[in-house]
């Protein structure tokens, strides 16, 4: 992701929140999307997203941002929440720790927001979680797929964790793509955790780790590795790579015929936003594993509902897609939508107790349910290869599949 393609997307967010009639600018990477409705007597309840418009994951960021927009419209339109409306609060963490704490902040102390759901990586989570929550008095929920074992009271997590993205997904990669494993993986905390998981996992179903090697964030030659995965047989690699390496590094791997002579990639956080990142030639057959695909709309009526509906809000470059969040966006306010009809009031305590065991019936690729004592999400999981430039479902789990944490 070139800085180029940075300031193309911060312009077109801008130029979208533009015929937003609703969204006030109120400071650098802040907004407030009023409701349509509001009467002297009731207060709105402020919902705060804090999430990556800008930076080299601004497509997460923003189209987690997007689905806040549709799912609190959604509930204002049907009457808002105990009878009061919301109000939505976006502030850009801009994919850097440092500038993040400071816009978090306004939510809490500024903005006095009831909720704030957001956070894109593992690193932004723990940079901003004591903001919110210790320091901030505030519901936390964390809405991406990520490496567990994140256990602070009043923060939730409505993203799979690495149970739910491993212990299926890796037993089919050895059966459809060999035994050796490599653990090509960005140097920071999500990619860390999940190896120690993974490789248990390969190790318990037969398989071997031929070698697990951190590169730098920004790091894009990648030819070293490349050399070491074909000098080794490597079967199936196992990339935790983020961007702006991961475009490079898979298109290096192509270039060197590990495709071509049978080698399978996989990528648990990959999604619709980030095939475009390479061509399809590069990827042909990359497999992940996700709480929904788009390929499941044809199957699943609900999904086709949720996806048509942002398609239309929302047409353009940044999609609707499970590893960039969304799908953890829509279900975290869905859940705490439950938790606050069944508290009928909004204070942390109430909330937080409803939210322990809420439920939805309907969401992206199926019901929902957290986890009581847990804070973590049961949801049903699929595996998908990339063919052609799209996504195919190969596999899916029986229910919903336990997250395994706290």
């Amino acid at each position: 992701m070139s800085s180029h393609h940075n300031q193309q997307s911060r312009r077109r967010f801008l130029s979208n929140f533009a015929f937003a009639s609703t969204a006030l600018a109120t400071g650098v990477g802040s907004w407030v999307i009023r409701p349509d409705w509001a009467n002297a007597a009731s207060d709105p309840i402020k919902v705060g997203i804090a999430t990556d418009l800008t930076g080299p994951i601004g497509y997460a960021g923003n189209a987690d941002a997007n689905v806040a927009r549709m799912v609190v419209k959604e509930i204002n339109d049907a009457g808002g929440l105990l009878g009061r409306p919301l109000e939505l609060f976006i502030e850009d963490t801009a994919s850097n720790e440092s500038v993040a704490v400071g816009n978090v902040r306004k939510l809490i102390q500024r903005d006095k927001v009831d909720l704030v759901l957001g956070g894109v990586t593992s690193s932004m989570r723990n940079a901003i979680k004591d903001v919110i929550v210790a320091r901030g008095k505030t519901l936390y929920i964390y809405p991406q797929l990520y490496e567990g074992k994140e256990c602070t009271p009043y923060l939730f997590c409505t993203g799979p964790t690495p149970a739910q993205q491993c212990d299926e997904f890796i037993p089919w990669l050895i059966k459809n793509g060999g035994k050796k494993f490599a653990l090509p993986s960005a140097n920071y905390v999500w990619p860390h955790t999940l190896n120690v998981y993974a490789r248990k996992v390969i190790e318990a179903n037969g398989g071997e780790v031929v070698f697990e090697e951190y590169y730098p964030l920004d790091q894009i030659d990648f030819s070293a590795t490349v050399n070491r995965i074909i000098s080794n047989k490597v079967d199936v690699v196992f990339n935790t790579v983020i961007p702006p390496g991961v475009g490079p590094f898979f298109k290096q791997l192509y270039e060197a015929g590990f495709l071509k002579n049978g080698g399978r990639l996989s990528c648990v956080y990959y999604d619709e936003n980030t095939l475009s990142i390479n061509q399809p030639a590069e990827i042909e057959g990359l497999a992940s594993c996700l709480d929904y695909f788009k390929a499941l709309t044809p199957e699943d009526p609900v999904s086709a509902k949720i996806q048509a509906a942002y398609d239309k809000q929302f047409p353009g470059t940044f999609l609707f897609a499970a590893g960039s969040a969304a799908t953890g966006t829509y279900r975290g306010l869905k859940l705490w939508e439950a938790a606050v009809k069944e508290a009928g009031k909004v204070d942390r305590d109430s909330v937080a107790a409803a939210l322990d065991h809420a439920k939805i019936a309907e969401g992206p690729g199926g019901p929902a349910e957290m986890v009581p004592g847990k804070r973590h999400c049961k949801m049903k999981m699929y595996t998908a290869v990339a063919k052609g430039g799209n996504y195919e479902i190969v596999a899916r789990s029986a229910g919903l599949v336990d997250p395994k944490e706290c």
